[in-house]
């Protein structure tokens, strides 16, 4: 039997290459001698970071509509036709034997264009509010992967698969890694830690919260592990102190996690997925500058299950610090949510989602 050939767009942020890639390292994994393209947006973050996992990529000349009036918008409709004519420029080029989206802009022309070549199809939607490259998309797939209950809402109920997002496998065994990263961070093993996550670039109004509550938590006598992005740290690094740890980034979350007694995180799909697999308390303070306010939603998922706690970055001022003392002074609220967020965790999603494939594939 020749090898599959296997083509995954998706891109434009983290939350959309790093699931692309976890499937691709499973079927690699599952069918060694397979071969994988990626298709991106040509001056999007995929174009560096997938051939950093080994993978080659296309590039198509395509973006979403801005928001605000702009005069970028007036070039929409002719990047659309020049990416469905190169995305079937690759497609015919390539001949993939099954085409994978997991959202972004260069997914929608891509998959398009295999659907009207009738190869197999399937989109991953990370979210529990689709962005709308996969809404329209999911009227012609063969199936869709899902890590939310729900969305019949948007997609078509019998193509529906709830798998999870792909996670790190590092994950898996955190708890047996806590005293290698009390180490491995300079923690001290008697004192409580909260672990502050605010993306690789950062989060603007997080690293203000944290900042404008430092003397609150050493006087609460918690340890503070704080990444506060890369665009931000020359601005924060200075705050450092005696139980005050400020990072750009994280190299090991695996260990960041272990460490952590309490999480604050921003709710995009992938990192709540991490953190119900982590199963540790967290607040979630969701980013309002996403489409479709997704975030907000995905934490709102979450907080339904009595699996997390959430706070708006409009009530932050107002009520953070009672809902921050509630949580640290209930021994029983912080078992409650670990309890309940880790029920919530699907780990198993990146094989589930290949045994997808599979069945597309036979």
């Amino acid at each position: 039997m020749k090898p599959f050939k296997i083509i995954i767009s998706g891109g434009g942020t983290g939350g959309h290459i790093y699931p692309a890639i976890s499937i691709a390292n499973e079927c690699r994994r599952r069918w060694a001698d397979c071969e994988i393209l990626f298709v991106g947006a040509s001056d999007r973050m995929e174009m560096e970071k997938v051939p950093a996992a080994g993978y080659d990529i296309k590039g198509l000349w395509i973006s979403g509509i801005q928001r605000s009036l702009s005069l970028k918008n007036l070039a929409f409709p002719f990047k659309v036709i020049k990416s469905l004519y190169d995305a079937s420029k690759i497609i015919k080029s390539f001949q993939p034997d099954i085409a994978i989206g997991t959202g972004g802009f260069a997914s929608g022309p891509l998959l398009f264009m295999a659907n009207k070549k009738g190869i197999p199809t399937l989109i991953q939607e990370q979210n529990s509010y689709p962005g709308i490259t996969n809404k329209l998309l999911s009227k012609k797939v063969n199936k869709i992967c899902v890590a939310s209950t729900g969305l019949e809402r948007f997609f078509p109920k019998e193509k529906i698969v709830l798998t999870g997002n792909p996670v790190r496998q590092d994950l898996l065994n955190v708890d047996s890694l806590r005293a290698e990263a009390l180490s491995h961070y300079n923690l001290d093993a008697s004192k409580k830690t909260l672990l502050v996550l605010g993306g690789s670039l950062g989060a603007r109004r997080v690293n203000q919260l944290i900042d404008s509550n430092l003397e609150l938590f050493t006087k609460e006598n918690v340890q503070v592990i704080w990444q506060c992005g890369k665009f931000y740290y020359q601005e924060y690094k200075e705050k450092a102190q005696p139980g005050i740890q400020v990072h750009a980034f994280l190299n090991r979350m695996d260990l960041a996690y272990a460490a952590a007694d309490f999480i604050i995180s921003r709710a995009g799909a992938g990192s709540i997925s991490e953190l119900c697999i982590v199963g540790k308390p967290v607040v979630f303070i969701p980013s309002p500058h996403v489409a479709e306010d997704h975030q907000t939603k995905n934490a709102q998922a979450i907080t339904a299950q009595d699996a997390a706690l959430m706070i708006k970055e409009v009530d932050l001022d107002q009520n953070f610090k009672t809902l921050w003392t509630g949580l640290l002074s209930n021994i029983e609220l912080q078992k409650k949510l670990s309890e309940n967020i880790k029920k919530q965790a699907l780990p198993d999603a990146t094989k589930t989602i290949v045994n997808e494939l599979e069945q597309l594939l036979k």
